[in-house]
């Protein structure tokens, strides 16, 4: 099991280093900064992509406070407490990191919107890997996998290359999802994370669409306000999912219950085909 686990790390890092030989750096486009929506109320620059990130430090705090909340979360698996706890904080950083990016747009103040979300991000993984591969490897891997995305961060900032943290953004939103579905959870209510996943692709096009909606909604908001709002669904999801969830009597993964409903709406469907005949050939006899 030890060597498995050398070689999947030896493996990613292999990868790592020819992506980064093999493609261009990303440099960070000064017309990321350019937002539609400058408008100033109540003395407060870019106001709304401002204060909706509100949400965030709402559901930080109260997902922190469950936490250590007479176990409110129920959390069973050693290194739970710490991945949940790195989550949680990293969401309610987001407030005041993404706030203070959006007060004053520009490459200084973004490292401080990107930090925490990466901080998130990478505990998100250590999570899955304590919940669904192995209860030690994914305690030891949640220091690790923060510290990757923080250097990730400063990668960025000082060589002003963003390859390293897109790897930090994008794998998670692909191994996530595929994690959800293929590999069986310990924990009821897994298609929670599925919910979240989409809220953030969600959150994502919104962002690519941010000037469009602002002209679409006739200046009344604009897709990056609706982007903040629809990425603070995601913890909103993982904290509705820790409250609701419990020990999975049996641990099947999303794919097999999907594949076990679909072959029993098929053996129904053929039953209801097959008595359908049955009545005709009746009926025809009795004429």
């Amino acid at each position: 099991m030890r060597r498995r686990s050398v070689w999947a790390w030896a493996v990613a890092i292999a990868c790592f280093v020819v992506l980064m030989i093999v493609t261009p750096s990303i440099p960070q486009s000064q017309d990321y900064h350019n937002f539609a929506d400058h408008r100033e109320f109540f003395g407060i620059p870019n106001t709304l992509n401002v204060i909706s990130n509100f949400p965030f430090f709402i559901v930080g705090v109260i997902g922190l406070i469950l936490c250590y909340y007479g176990n409110y979360f129920r959390l069973s698996l050693d290194g739970e407490l710490w991945g949940w706890t790195c989550f949680f904080v990293g969401v309610a950083a987001v407030a005041f990191g993404s706030s203070y990016y959006h007060l004053k747009p520009n490459d200084a103040r973004l490292v401080w919107d990107r930090l925490p979300m990466t901080v998130a991000f990478t505990s998100i993984i250590a999570i899955f890997i304590i919940e669904r591969v192995d209860e030690r490897k994914g305690k030891v891997s949640i220091l690790p996998l923060v510290l990757a995305g923080i250097v990730s961060i400063l990668y960025w900032r000082f060589f002003d290359d963003l390859r390293p943290y897109a790897v930090v953004q994008f794998v998670p939103c692909i191994a996530i999802p595929l994690m959800a579905i293929l590999m069986p959870p310990m924990y009821t209510h897994s298609s929670y994370w599925l919910w979240a996943a989409g809220f953030y692709l969600l959150a994502k096009v919104e962002e690519a669409a941010d000037r469009r909606i602002y002209n679409w909604t006739h200046h009344i908001v604009s897709g990056h306000t609706l982007k903040h709002l629809c990425a603070a669904m995601v913890p909103v999801f993982l904290t509705l999912m820790l409250a609701k969830r419990s020990i999975q009597p049996q641990r099947q993964s999303l794919f097999q219950i999907w594949k076990i409903s679909w072959t029993r709406i098929r053996e129904s469907r053929f039953k209801g085909e097959e008595s359908n005949i049955n009545y005709t050939e009746v009926s025809i006899e009795e004429k």
